[in-house]
């Protein structure tokens, strides 16, 4: 056996592959980050529209992601045991997986203003948000299928690519944007609506390109051949590695979407500031997820490989780099609160004053959970690799909705903190999963790797 390796070694390998996820993952973030730049510019009601619909959207696609998440280390681990039949099998049924995730969720998009109205939200907000909702929920099928493809050249190491064709579809995005929600070079004044089309070219735009890249760099995997065969026994692993990571993603997203729905019933200027205040804080959590995606991919190479000493060399490795991001973020997010939120107003919007201040008080209880929020998201991705999902799903809900959701209420409008009591609750639950989490997986790094344990998938 050769020399193990080295720390500078492990924190190389995991930058080789984790730069390009998150300069993917920031490519994505900047696809939002337009559309909520640009309707902010639009006007606030819009912009709390938009808020509302991405976060019901959100919920949905990252359910559904639980089956590309799955794809990753399963195909990560069966490329370290050089079998490309099982390389093939695993992604083509986490695609059909996901097209039938979509496929079902269709009707909660297109009645999805009843539904908001029924969890306290304005009917004015509920109707344009159902109007984004319409449109983007078509979208959520390529945008799965594009996750699952991307998670199966992330987890062979193919990573570049992925953060080219996202970036090139964060440029047709801003473009369409532009054209779309203000009316610009002949296209007619959509607003909200106009958002939502330019999402679906993205997805559209992002789905050509990733298959492209699939079938004609990669034409020893077949991938699309016969894709219309299923494939049950391993449809049937990936389901039950992927329900639970859904599941898992549904917790945490779900808390976020929680804490949007409280903050509407604060009313639309809170609702604004909680939404830029957000997509701040994902940018920062973008870098945790790409830091994530390279530690399932090293973990599920050392578990194809029963390295145990792999794994743990290599976990070390990736939570100091982690651990070196969130201190740069709480820098960041404590020195320049207000051209941070500031550049998503305009100069003369009436109420920039108010957002400016309610979303400084929020960027502040923001950048306490910097640490705790890392510390989660790269105790998934480790856990994933060794395909360890179930009690880590099982922690998520205690944390997520048991300890933090609940917290958020009483904090927010029980004792009447209002905002800053709401992400409160976001800094209780992200903490307890971090320190839940981080244990499971160093009791589980000390296992020997060719025994998975009763809640993993191997």
């Amino acid at each position: 056996m050769s020399q193990p390796m080295t720390y500078p070694q492990h924190m190389r390998a995991i930058t080789r592959i984790g730069l390009p996820l998150i300069g993917g993952h920031l490519a994505q973030f900047l696809i939002g980050l337009t559309d909520t730049v640009m309707m902010g510019w639009y006007g606030v009601a819009p912009l709390a529209a938009l808020v509302l619909g991405t976060t019901i959207f959100s919920v949905v696609f990252l359910m559904g992601s639980g089956f590309a998440w799955a794809v990753m280390p399963l195909v990560a681990s069966a490329a370290a045991e050089q079998d490309g039949i099982a390389i093939r099998r695993i992604t083509r049924m986490g695609l059909w997986l996901s097209a039938l995730f979509a496929t079902l969720c269709l009707p909660l998009f297109w009645f999805s203003a009843p539904l908001l109205e029924a969890l306290g939200q304005d009917p004015a907000l509920a109707a344009d948000a159902q109007i984004y909702l319409r449109i983007t929920g078509i979208a959520v099928l390529p945008a799965l299928l594009v996750m699952v493809i991307k998670s199966y050249l992330a987890a062979l190491e193919r990573t570049a690519v992925v953060f080219w064709i996202t970036l090139i579809a964060a440029g047709a995005n801003g473009l369409a944007n532009y054209a779309l929600i203000f009316g610009n070079w002949g296209a007619p004044e959509m607003g909200v609506a106009g958002a939502a089309w330019a999402s679906m070219i993205v997805q559209v735009v992002s789905l050509v390109g990733v298959v492209a890249y699939a079938r004609f760099a990669l034409p020893e995997h077949a991938l699309f051949d016969r894709l219309w065969r299923p494939d049950f026994e391993v449809m049937t692993r990936v389901l039950r590695m992927g329900v639970p990571i859904g599941m898992t993603t549904l917790a945490e997203v779900g808390l976020f979407a929680a804490s949007s729905i409280m903050m509407g019933w604060l009313g639309t200027v809170p609702l604004a500031a909680h939404g830029i205040v957000l997509q701040l804080t994902t940018a920062a959590f973008m870098v945790h997820v790409g830091l994530s995606n390279a530690a399932t991919v090293r973990a599920g190479t050392a578990f194809g490989h029963k390295d145990a000493g792999l794994l743990r060399r290599g976990a070390l490795s990736v939570m100091i780099l982690s651990a070196l991001v969130a201190g740069l973020t709480i820098v960041v997010l404590l020195t320049w609160r207000d051209p941070l939120i500031g550049m998503f107003l305009s100069a003369d919007d009436p109420d920039r004053a108010a957002i400016l201040g309610i979303g400084g008080t929020l960027l502040v209880m923001a950048a306490l959970f910097q640490l705790a929020d890392g510390a989660q998201v790269l105790a998934l991705g480790l856990l994933r690799g060794i395909q360890d999902t179930t009690v880590p799903m099982i922690m998520a809900a205690i944390s997520y909705w048991g300890l933090g959701l609940t917290a958020a209420y009483l904090l927010g409008f029980t004792l009447g903190f209002g905002g800053p009591g709401v992400w409160s609750g976001l800094v209780i639950g992200l903490g307890a999963a971090g320190v839940m989490m981080m244990t499971r997986f160093w009791l589980r790094a000390r296992r020997p790797l060719t025994d998975p344990g009763p809640s993993s998938v191997s």
